[in-house]
């Protein structure tokens, strides 16, 4: 069998044990595609991340959850390119580009107190959710009167999809109990996508808005902590859909306080909502071994 170091950093935050778990597997050059889903099953985060070379972008990053590869993963991304960047790996480089299957992306660092990484996202889609509100509501544990109607219920994407639910309060995102294996009937057209309910009530006062992560059935597992693509998109989504009239917005969004792993994350959005930017932070938690 062969030994594969893996390490541990949790993304958007500072305080181990909080913010969403990433691992880092930096010999992905010499591995192949079922080898690195196999150590993704093996760590059993959400996703692990595999930086190798690229010839279109200072770096390449796969990242796979314990049952798939997934275009784009920002938690993964910020703990991959903290570890990098604390492990001496990219230089004195305050910018660099990113390749992944949602494109080349640009990543800036901002140094003072603390390392913070800022990632454009791929460019906002939405998509209609054409389904029941009735069983999207009880998939997730609550009832249908517990989704906010007055704003659209719908796919989003930047970078990889998720179904955008609003959600009256925090309340109900304390209840949520979802069956996760229902998930494809009820997302009919993307039967593959996770669901990502949000509200606009806070813990954090200075937060603009709070949600929850539940994982498509196929990634293998149930609830996504702190999620930085989704959160770049419910940026995109709070331009068009909550403040339409502001050119440009910097949100603060807060996740994971119902599963004891609360973590923050900043969103820019600008250009009338078409580029979006995800900052955050991560710290180091430990390395551990699997086997393949």
């Amino acid at each position: 069998m062969q030994s594969i170091k893996v390490y541990h950093y949790d993304a958007f935050s500072s305080i181990p044990n909080k913010g969403n778990p990433a691992g880092v597997v930096f010999d992905g050059e010499n591995l192949s595609e079922a080898q690195m889903r196999e150590i993704a099953e093996k760590v059993g985060f959400n996703e692990t991340a595999f930086p190798m070379t690229s010839d279109r972008a200072d770096l390449r990053i796969r990242f796979f959850t314990p049952g798939h590869e997934i275009n784009l993963c920002g938690h993964a991304t910020m703990a991959t390119l903290y570890a990098l960047k604390t492990k001496g790996l990219l230089g004195d480089k305050t910018e660099l580009t990113i390749e992944t299957k949602a494109g080349v992306l640009p990543i800036r660092f901002t140094s003072g107190s603390e390392l913070f990484i800022t990632m454009r996202q791929a460019a906002p889609q939405f998509q209609a959710f054409n389904g029941s509100i009735r069983d999207l509501a009880h998939s997730m544990g609550i009832e249908e009167d517990d989704i906010e109607t007055r704003l659209p219920t719908l796919y989003g994407s930047t970078g990889t999809w998720t179904l955008l639910v609003p959600i009256k309060g925090l309340d109900a995102c304390k209840r949520m109990r979802p069956d996760n294996k229902v998930f494809p009937d009820v997302l009919k057209e993307m039967p593959r996508s996770s669901i990502h309910p949000f509200c606009l009530e806070t813990y954090d006062s200075a937060a603009h808005m709070h949600a929850r992560h539940f994982s498509s059935p196929f990634s293998g597992t149930i609830e996504d902590p702190v999620t930085g693509t989704a959160s770049g998109v419910m940026g995109a989504y709070y331009a068009r859909y909550i403040d339409s009239a502001a050119s440009s917005l910097n949100l603060f969004i807060e996740q994971g306080q119902e599963i004891g792993r609360d973590g923050r994350v900043s969103v820019s959005v600008s250009e009338g909502g078409k580029v979006i930017e995800v900052t955050g932070n991560a710290v180091y938690v430990k390395e551990f071994e699997v086997y393949i």
